[in-house]
């Protein structure tokens, strides 16, 4: 097979019509964001009905997003080994289960382990939508294509916390993840009807390699997440941070020193970063991933404490930038395949950190809903010209024998910045409530008092709340402008220069 691909549409493998295929692949994709975003609207009711601190709530989602991040780099090549098909049907089974325990669970600690399993069938699923994408889409038409992806994210950030706060005022949180039981079901009939087989190839298991980056990952985003309460500088302990963070990236500078040397396939090959704007798409993804992740708790917290909005009418603020995101994308996917790849999201990113910077300022105790409403709208309208540009620039100069490894590194990097993202924005988050509203910033992140309006909360906790939340804000916005740097030192693609 040639290194690089075809400029015509004799790269594709598969149907000669592959969109039935995408679509029944979209409803599991939708799930996995959809229970993103459906658990940061569910932060305080969590908080209050579990018993439990902020940074346990926050763990629900950092032990997903870890245990979705790790296993990426094997799936994306167990899928070239097995069939991407079959990897996404055990996946998507495996999510449809964990969904089940995570409503039943008792216990943050149950919720926790079940998020974990969850994470694990999350894992399965995504590299290998990217992957049939590659395989079965034209060159010139993977843009199109991955505006539906770019579509999903949206109308799955658009319905996640509408739902969330729907199931969470009328049901109970517990519905937020029952729900994902009959989308599961349809989403495997649809995959197992729709989706073909395609062609395998072997593959070895760096299971050293595996091993590498697991522990690596899992020492760096504890450490950060619990870096707030046992001590950011304290080295003796029952567990010391610094110590920690520099496990984590001894482990993951040898991760990278093995798979320069093992042979004949590591799990992830060097060769992929020889591509220009692979690297430098990783990059951006991985910072828009932390910022998305981040961004989310401190503004869905403050709509439902400072502001004392229920978990739905919390969700009808942030509403509109998806919608905004959904139109937008197949004008972007469009855009996709006939602009300089560096032209769309470096605009998104910079404007992205625009976005969350005055964000920031407008997040006080007295600002218009409006204001925030329409301030909220281009995140909508910077993530169209994000996600979907990035995904096809990181795939497209690749051959289609390393669509597997492309997609499991990309999908990688993007959830391990969300899991940092996570990790990190805990660790902020907690660190201003205690300073701005004192030691009870834990149960007023609860939401306890809400129904009894703002005007039950003293005028300085009210204002206190809205300063810690705010300045969490600055720290998704200002890691936003790595990415934008990334993004403006794209090229061209291969395919149009020749």
């Amino acid at each position: 097979m040639s290194g690089t691909h075809p400029p015509s549409s004799a790269a594709a493998e598969g149907p000669a019509n592959p969109w039935p295929a995408l679509w029944a692949l979209v409803v599991g994709f939708f799930m996995i964001l959809v229970d993103v975003s459906i658990v940061s609207v569910a932060t305080p009711a969590l908080i209050r009905e579990l018993d439990a601190s902020i940074t346990e709530v926050l763990w629900v989602t950092s032990a997903y997003a870890l245990a979705y991040a790790v296993p990426l780099l094997i799936t994306g090549r167990l899928g070239d080994r097995f069939g991407p098909k079959r990897l996404y049907l055990a996946g998507l089974s495996v999510f449809t289960l964990s969904s089940l325990a995570c409503g039943l669970s008792g216990s943050i600690t149950e919720l926790v382990a079940a998020r974990v399993i969850q994470g694990l069938g999350a894992s399965m699923m995504t590299p290998q939508t990217m992957a049939i994408i590659t395989r079965t889409f034209p060159v010139d038409r993977r843009g199109t294509a991955m505006s539906l992806w770019g579509a999903t994210a949206g109308a799955a950030f658009l319905v996640g916390p509408l739902l969330g706060g729907v199931l969470i005022d009328s049901a109970g949180w517990e519905w937020i993840f029952f729900v994902n039981i009959p989308v599961g079901v349809l989403g495997l009939l649809a995959a197992w009807r729709l989706v073909p087989d395609l062609p395998t190839s072997a593959r070895t298991m760096d299971w050293l390699g595996i091993a590498l980056s697991a522990a690596g990952l899992t020492c760096l985003v504890f450490a950060i997440q619990e870096g707030e309460q046992f001590g950011w500088g304290v080295i003796a302990g029952p567990l010391s941070i610094p110590l920690l963070i520099a496990a984590g990236l001894a482990l993951l500078t040898t991760f990278v020193w093995w798979q320069s040397r093992v042979q004949p396939e590591p799990l992830v090959p060097l060769a992929l970063f020889a591509d220009r704007n692979f690297t430098l798409s990783n990059v951006a993804v991985t910072v828009q991933g932390f910022a998305v992740n981040a961004m989310l708790f401190p503004l869905l917290v403050w709509l439902q404490t400072a502001r004392q909005l229920t978990p739905s009418e919390a969700a009808l603020v942030i509403a509109p930038q998806a919608v905004f995101s959904i139109i937008l994308a197949p004008l972007v996917g469009r855009w996709i395949d006939r602009l300089h790849p560096r032209l769309l999201p470096s605009v998104g990113l910079l404007g992205f950190s625009a976005t969350l910077f005055v964000l920031a300022a407008v997040m006080t105790p007295d600002s218009p809903l409006w204001l925030v409403v329409i301030v909220t709208c281009f995140i909508g309208i910077t993530g169209a010209c994000i996600w979907g540009p990035l995904a096809t620039t990181a795939n497209r100069n690749l051959p289609l024998r390393l669509a597997g490894a492309g997609s499991g590194v990309y999908n990688t990097t993007r959830q391990v910045g969300s899991t940092v993202g996570a990790a990190a924005i805990a660790a902020v988050m907690s660190a201003r409530l205690t300073a701005e509203a004192g030691p009870q910033a834990a149960s007023l992140a609860g939401g306890e008092g809400r129904s009894a309006g703002s005007a039950s909360l003293p005028p300085e906790v009210v204002s206190g709340l809205s300063s810690a939340f705010s300045q969490s804000m600055l720290l998704p916005a200002a890691v936003v402008l790595i990415g934008a740097a990334a993004a403006l030192g794209m090229e061209e693609m291969r395919h149009r220069r020749r």
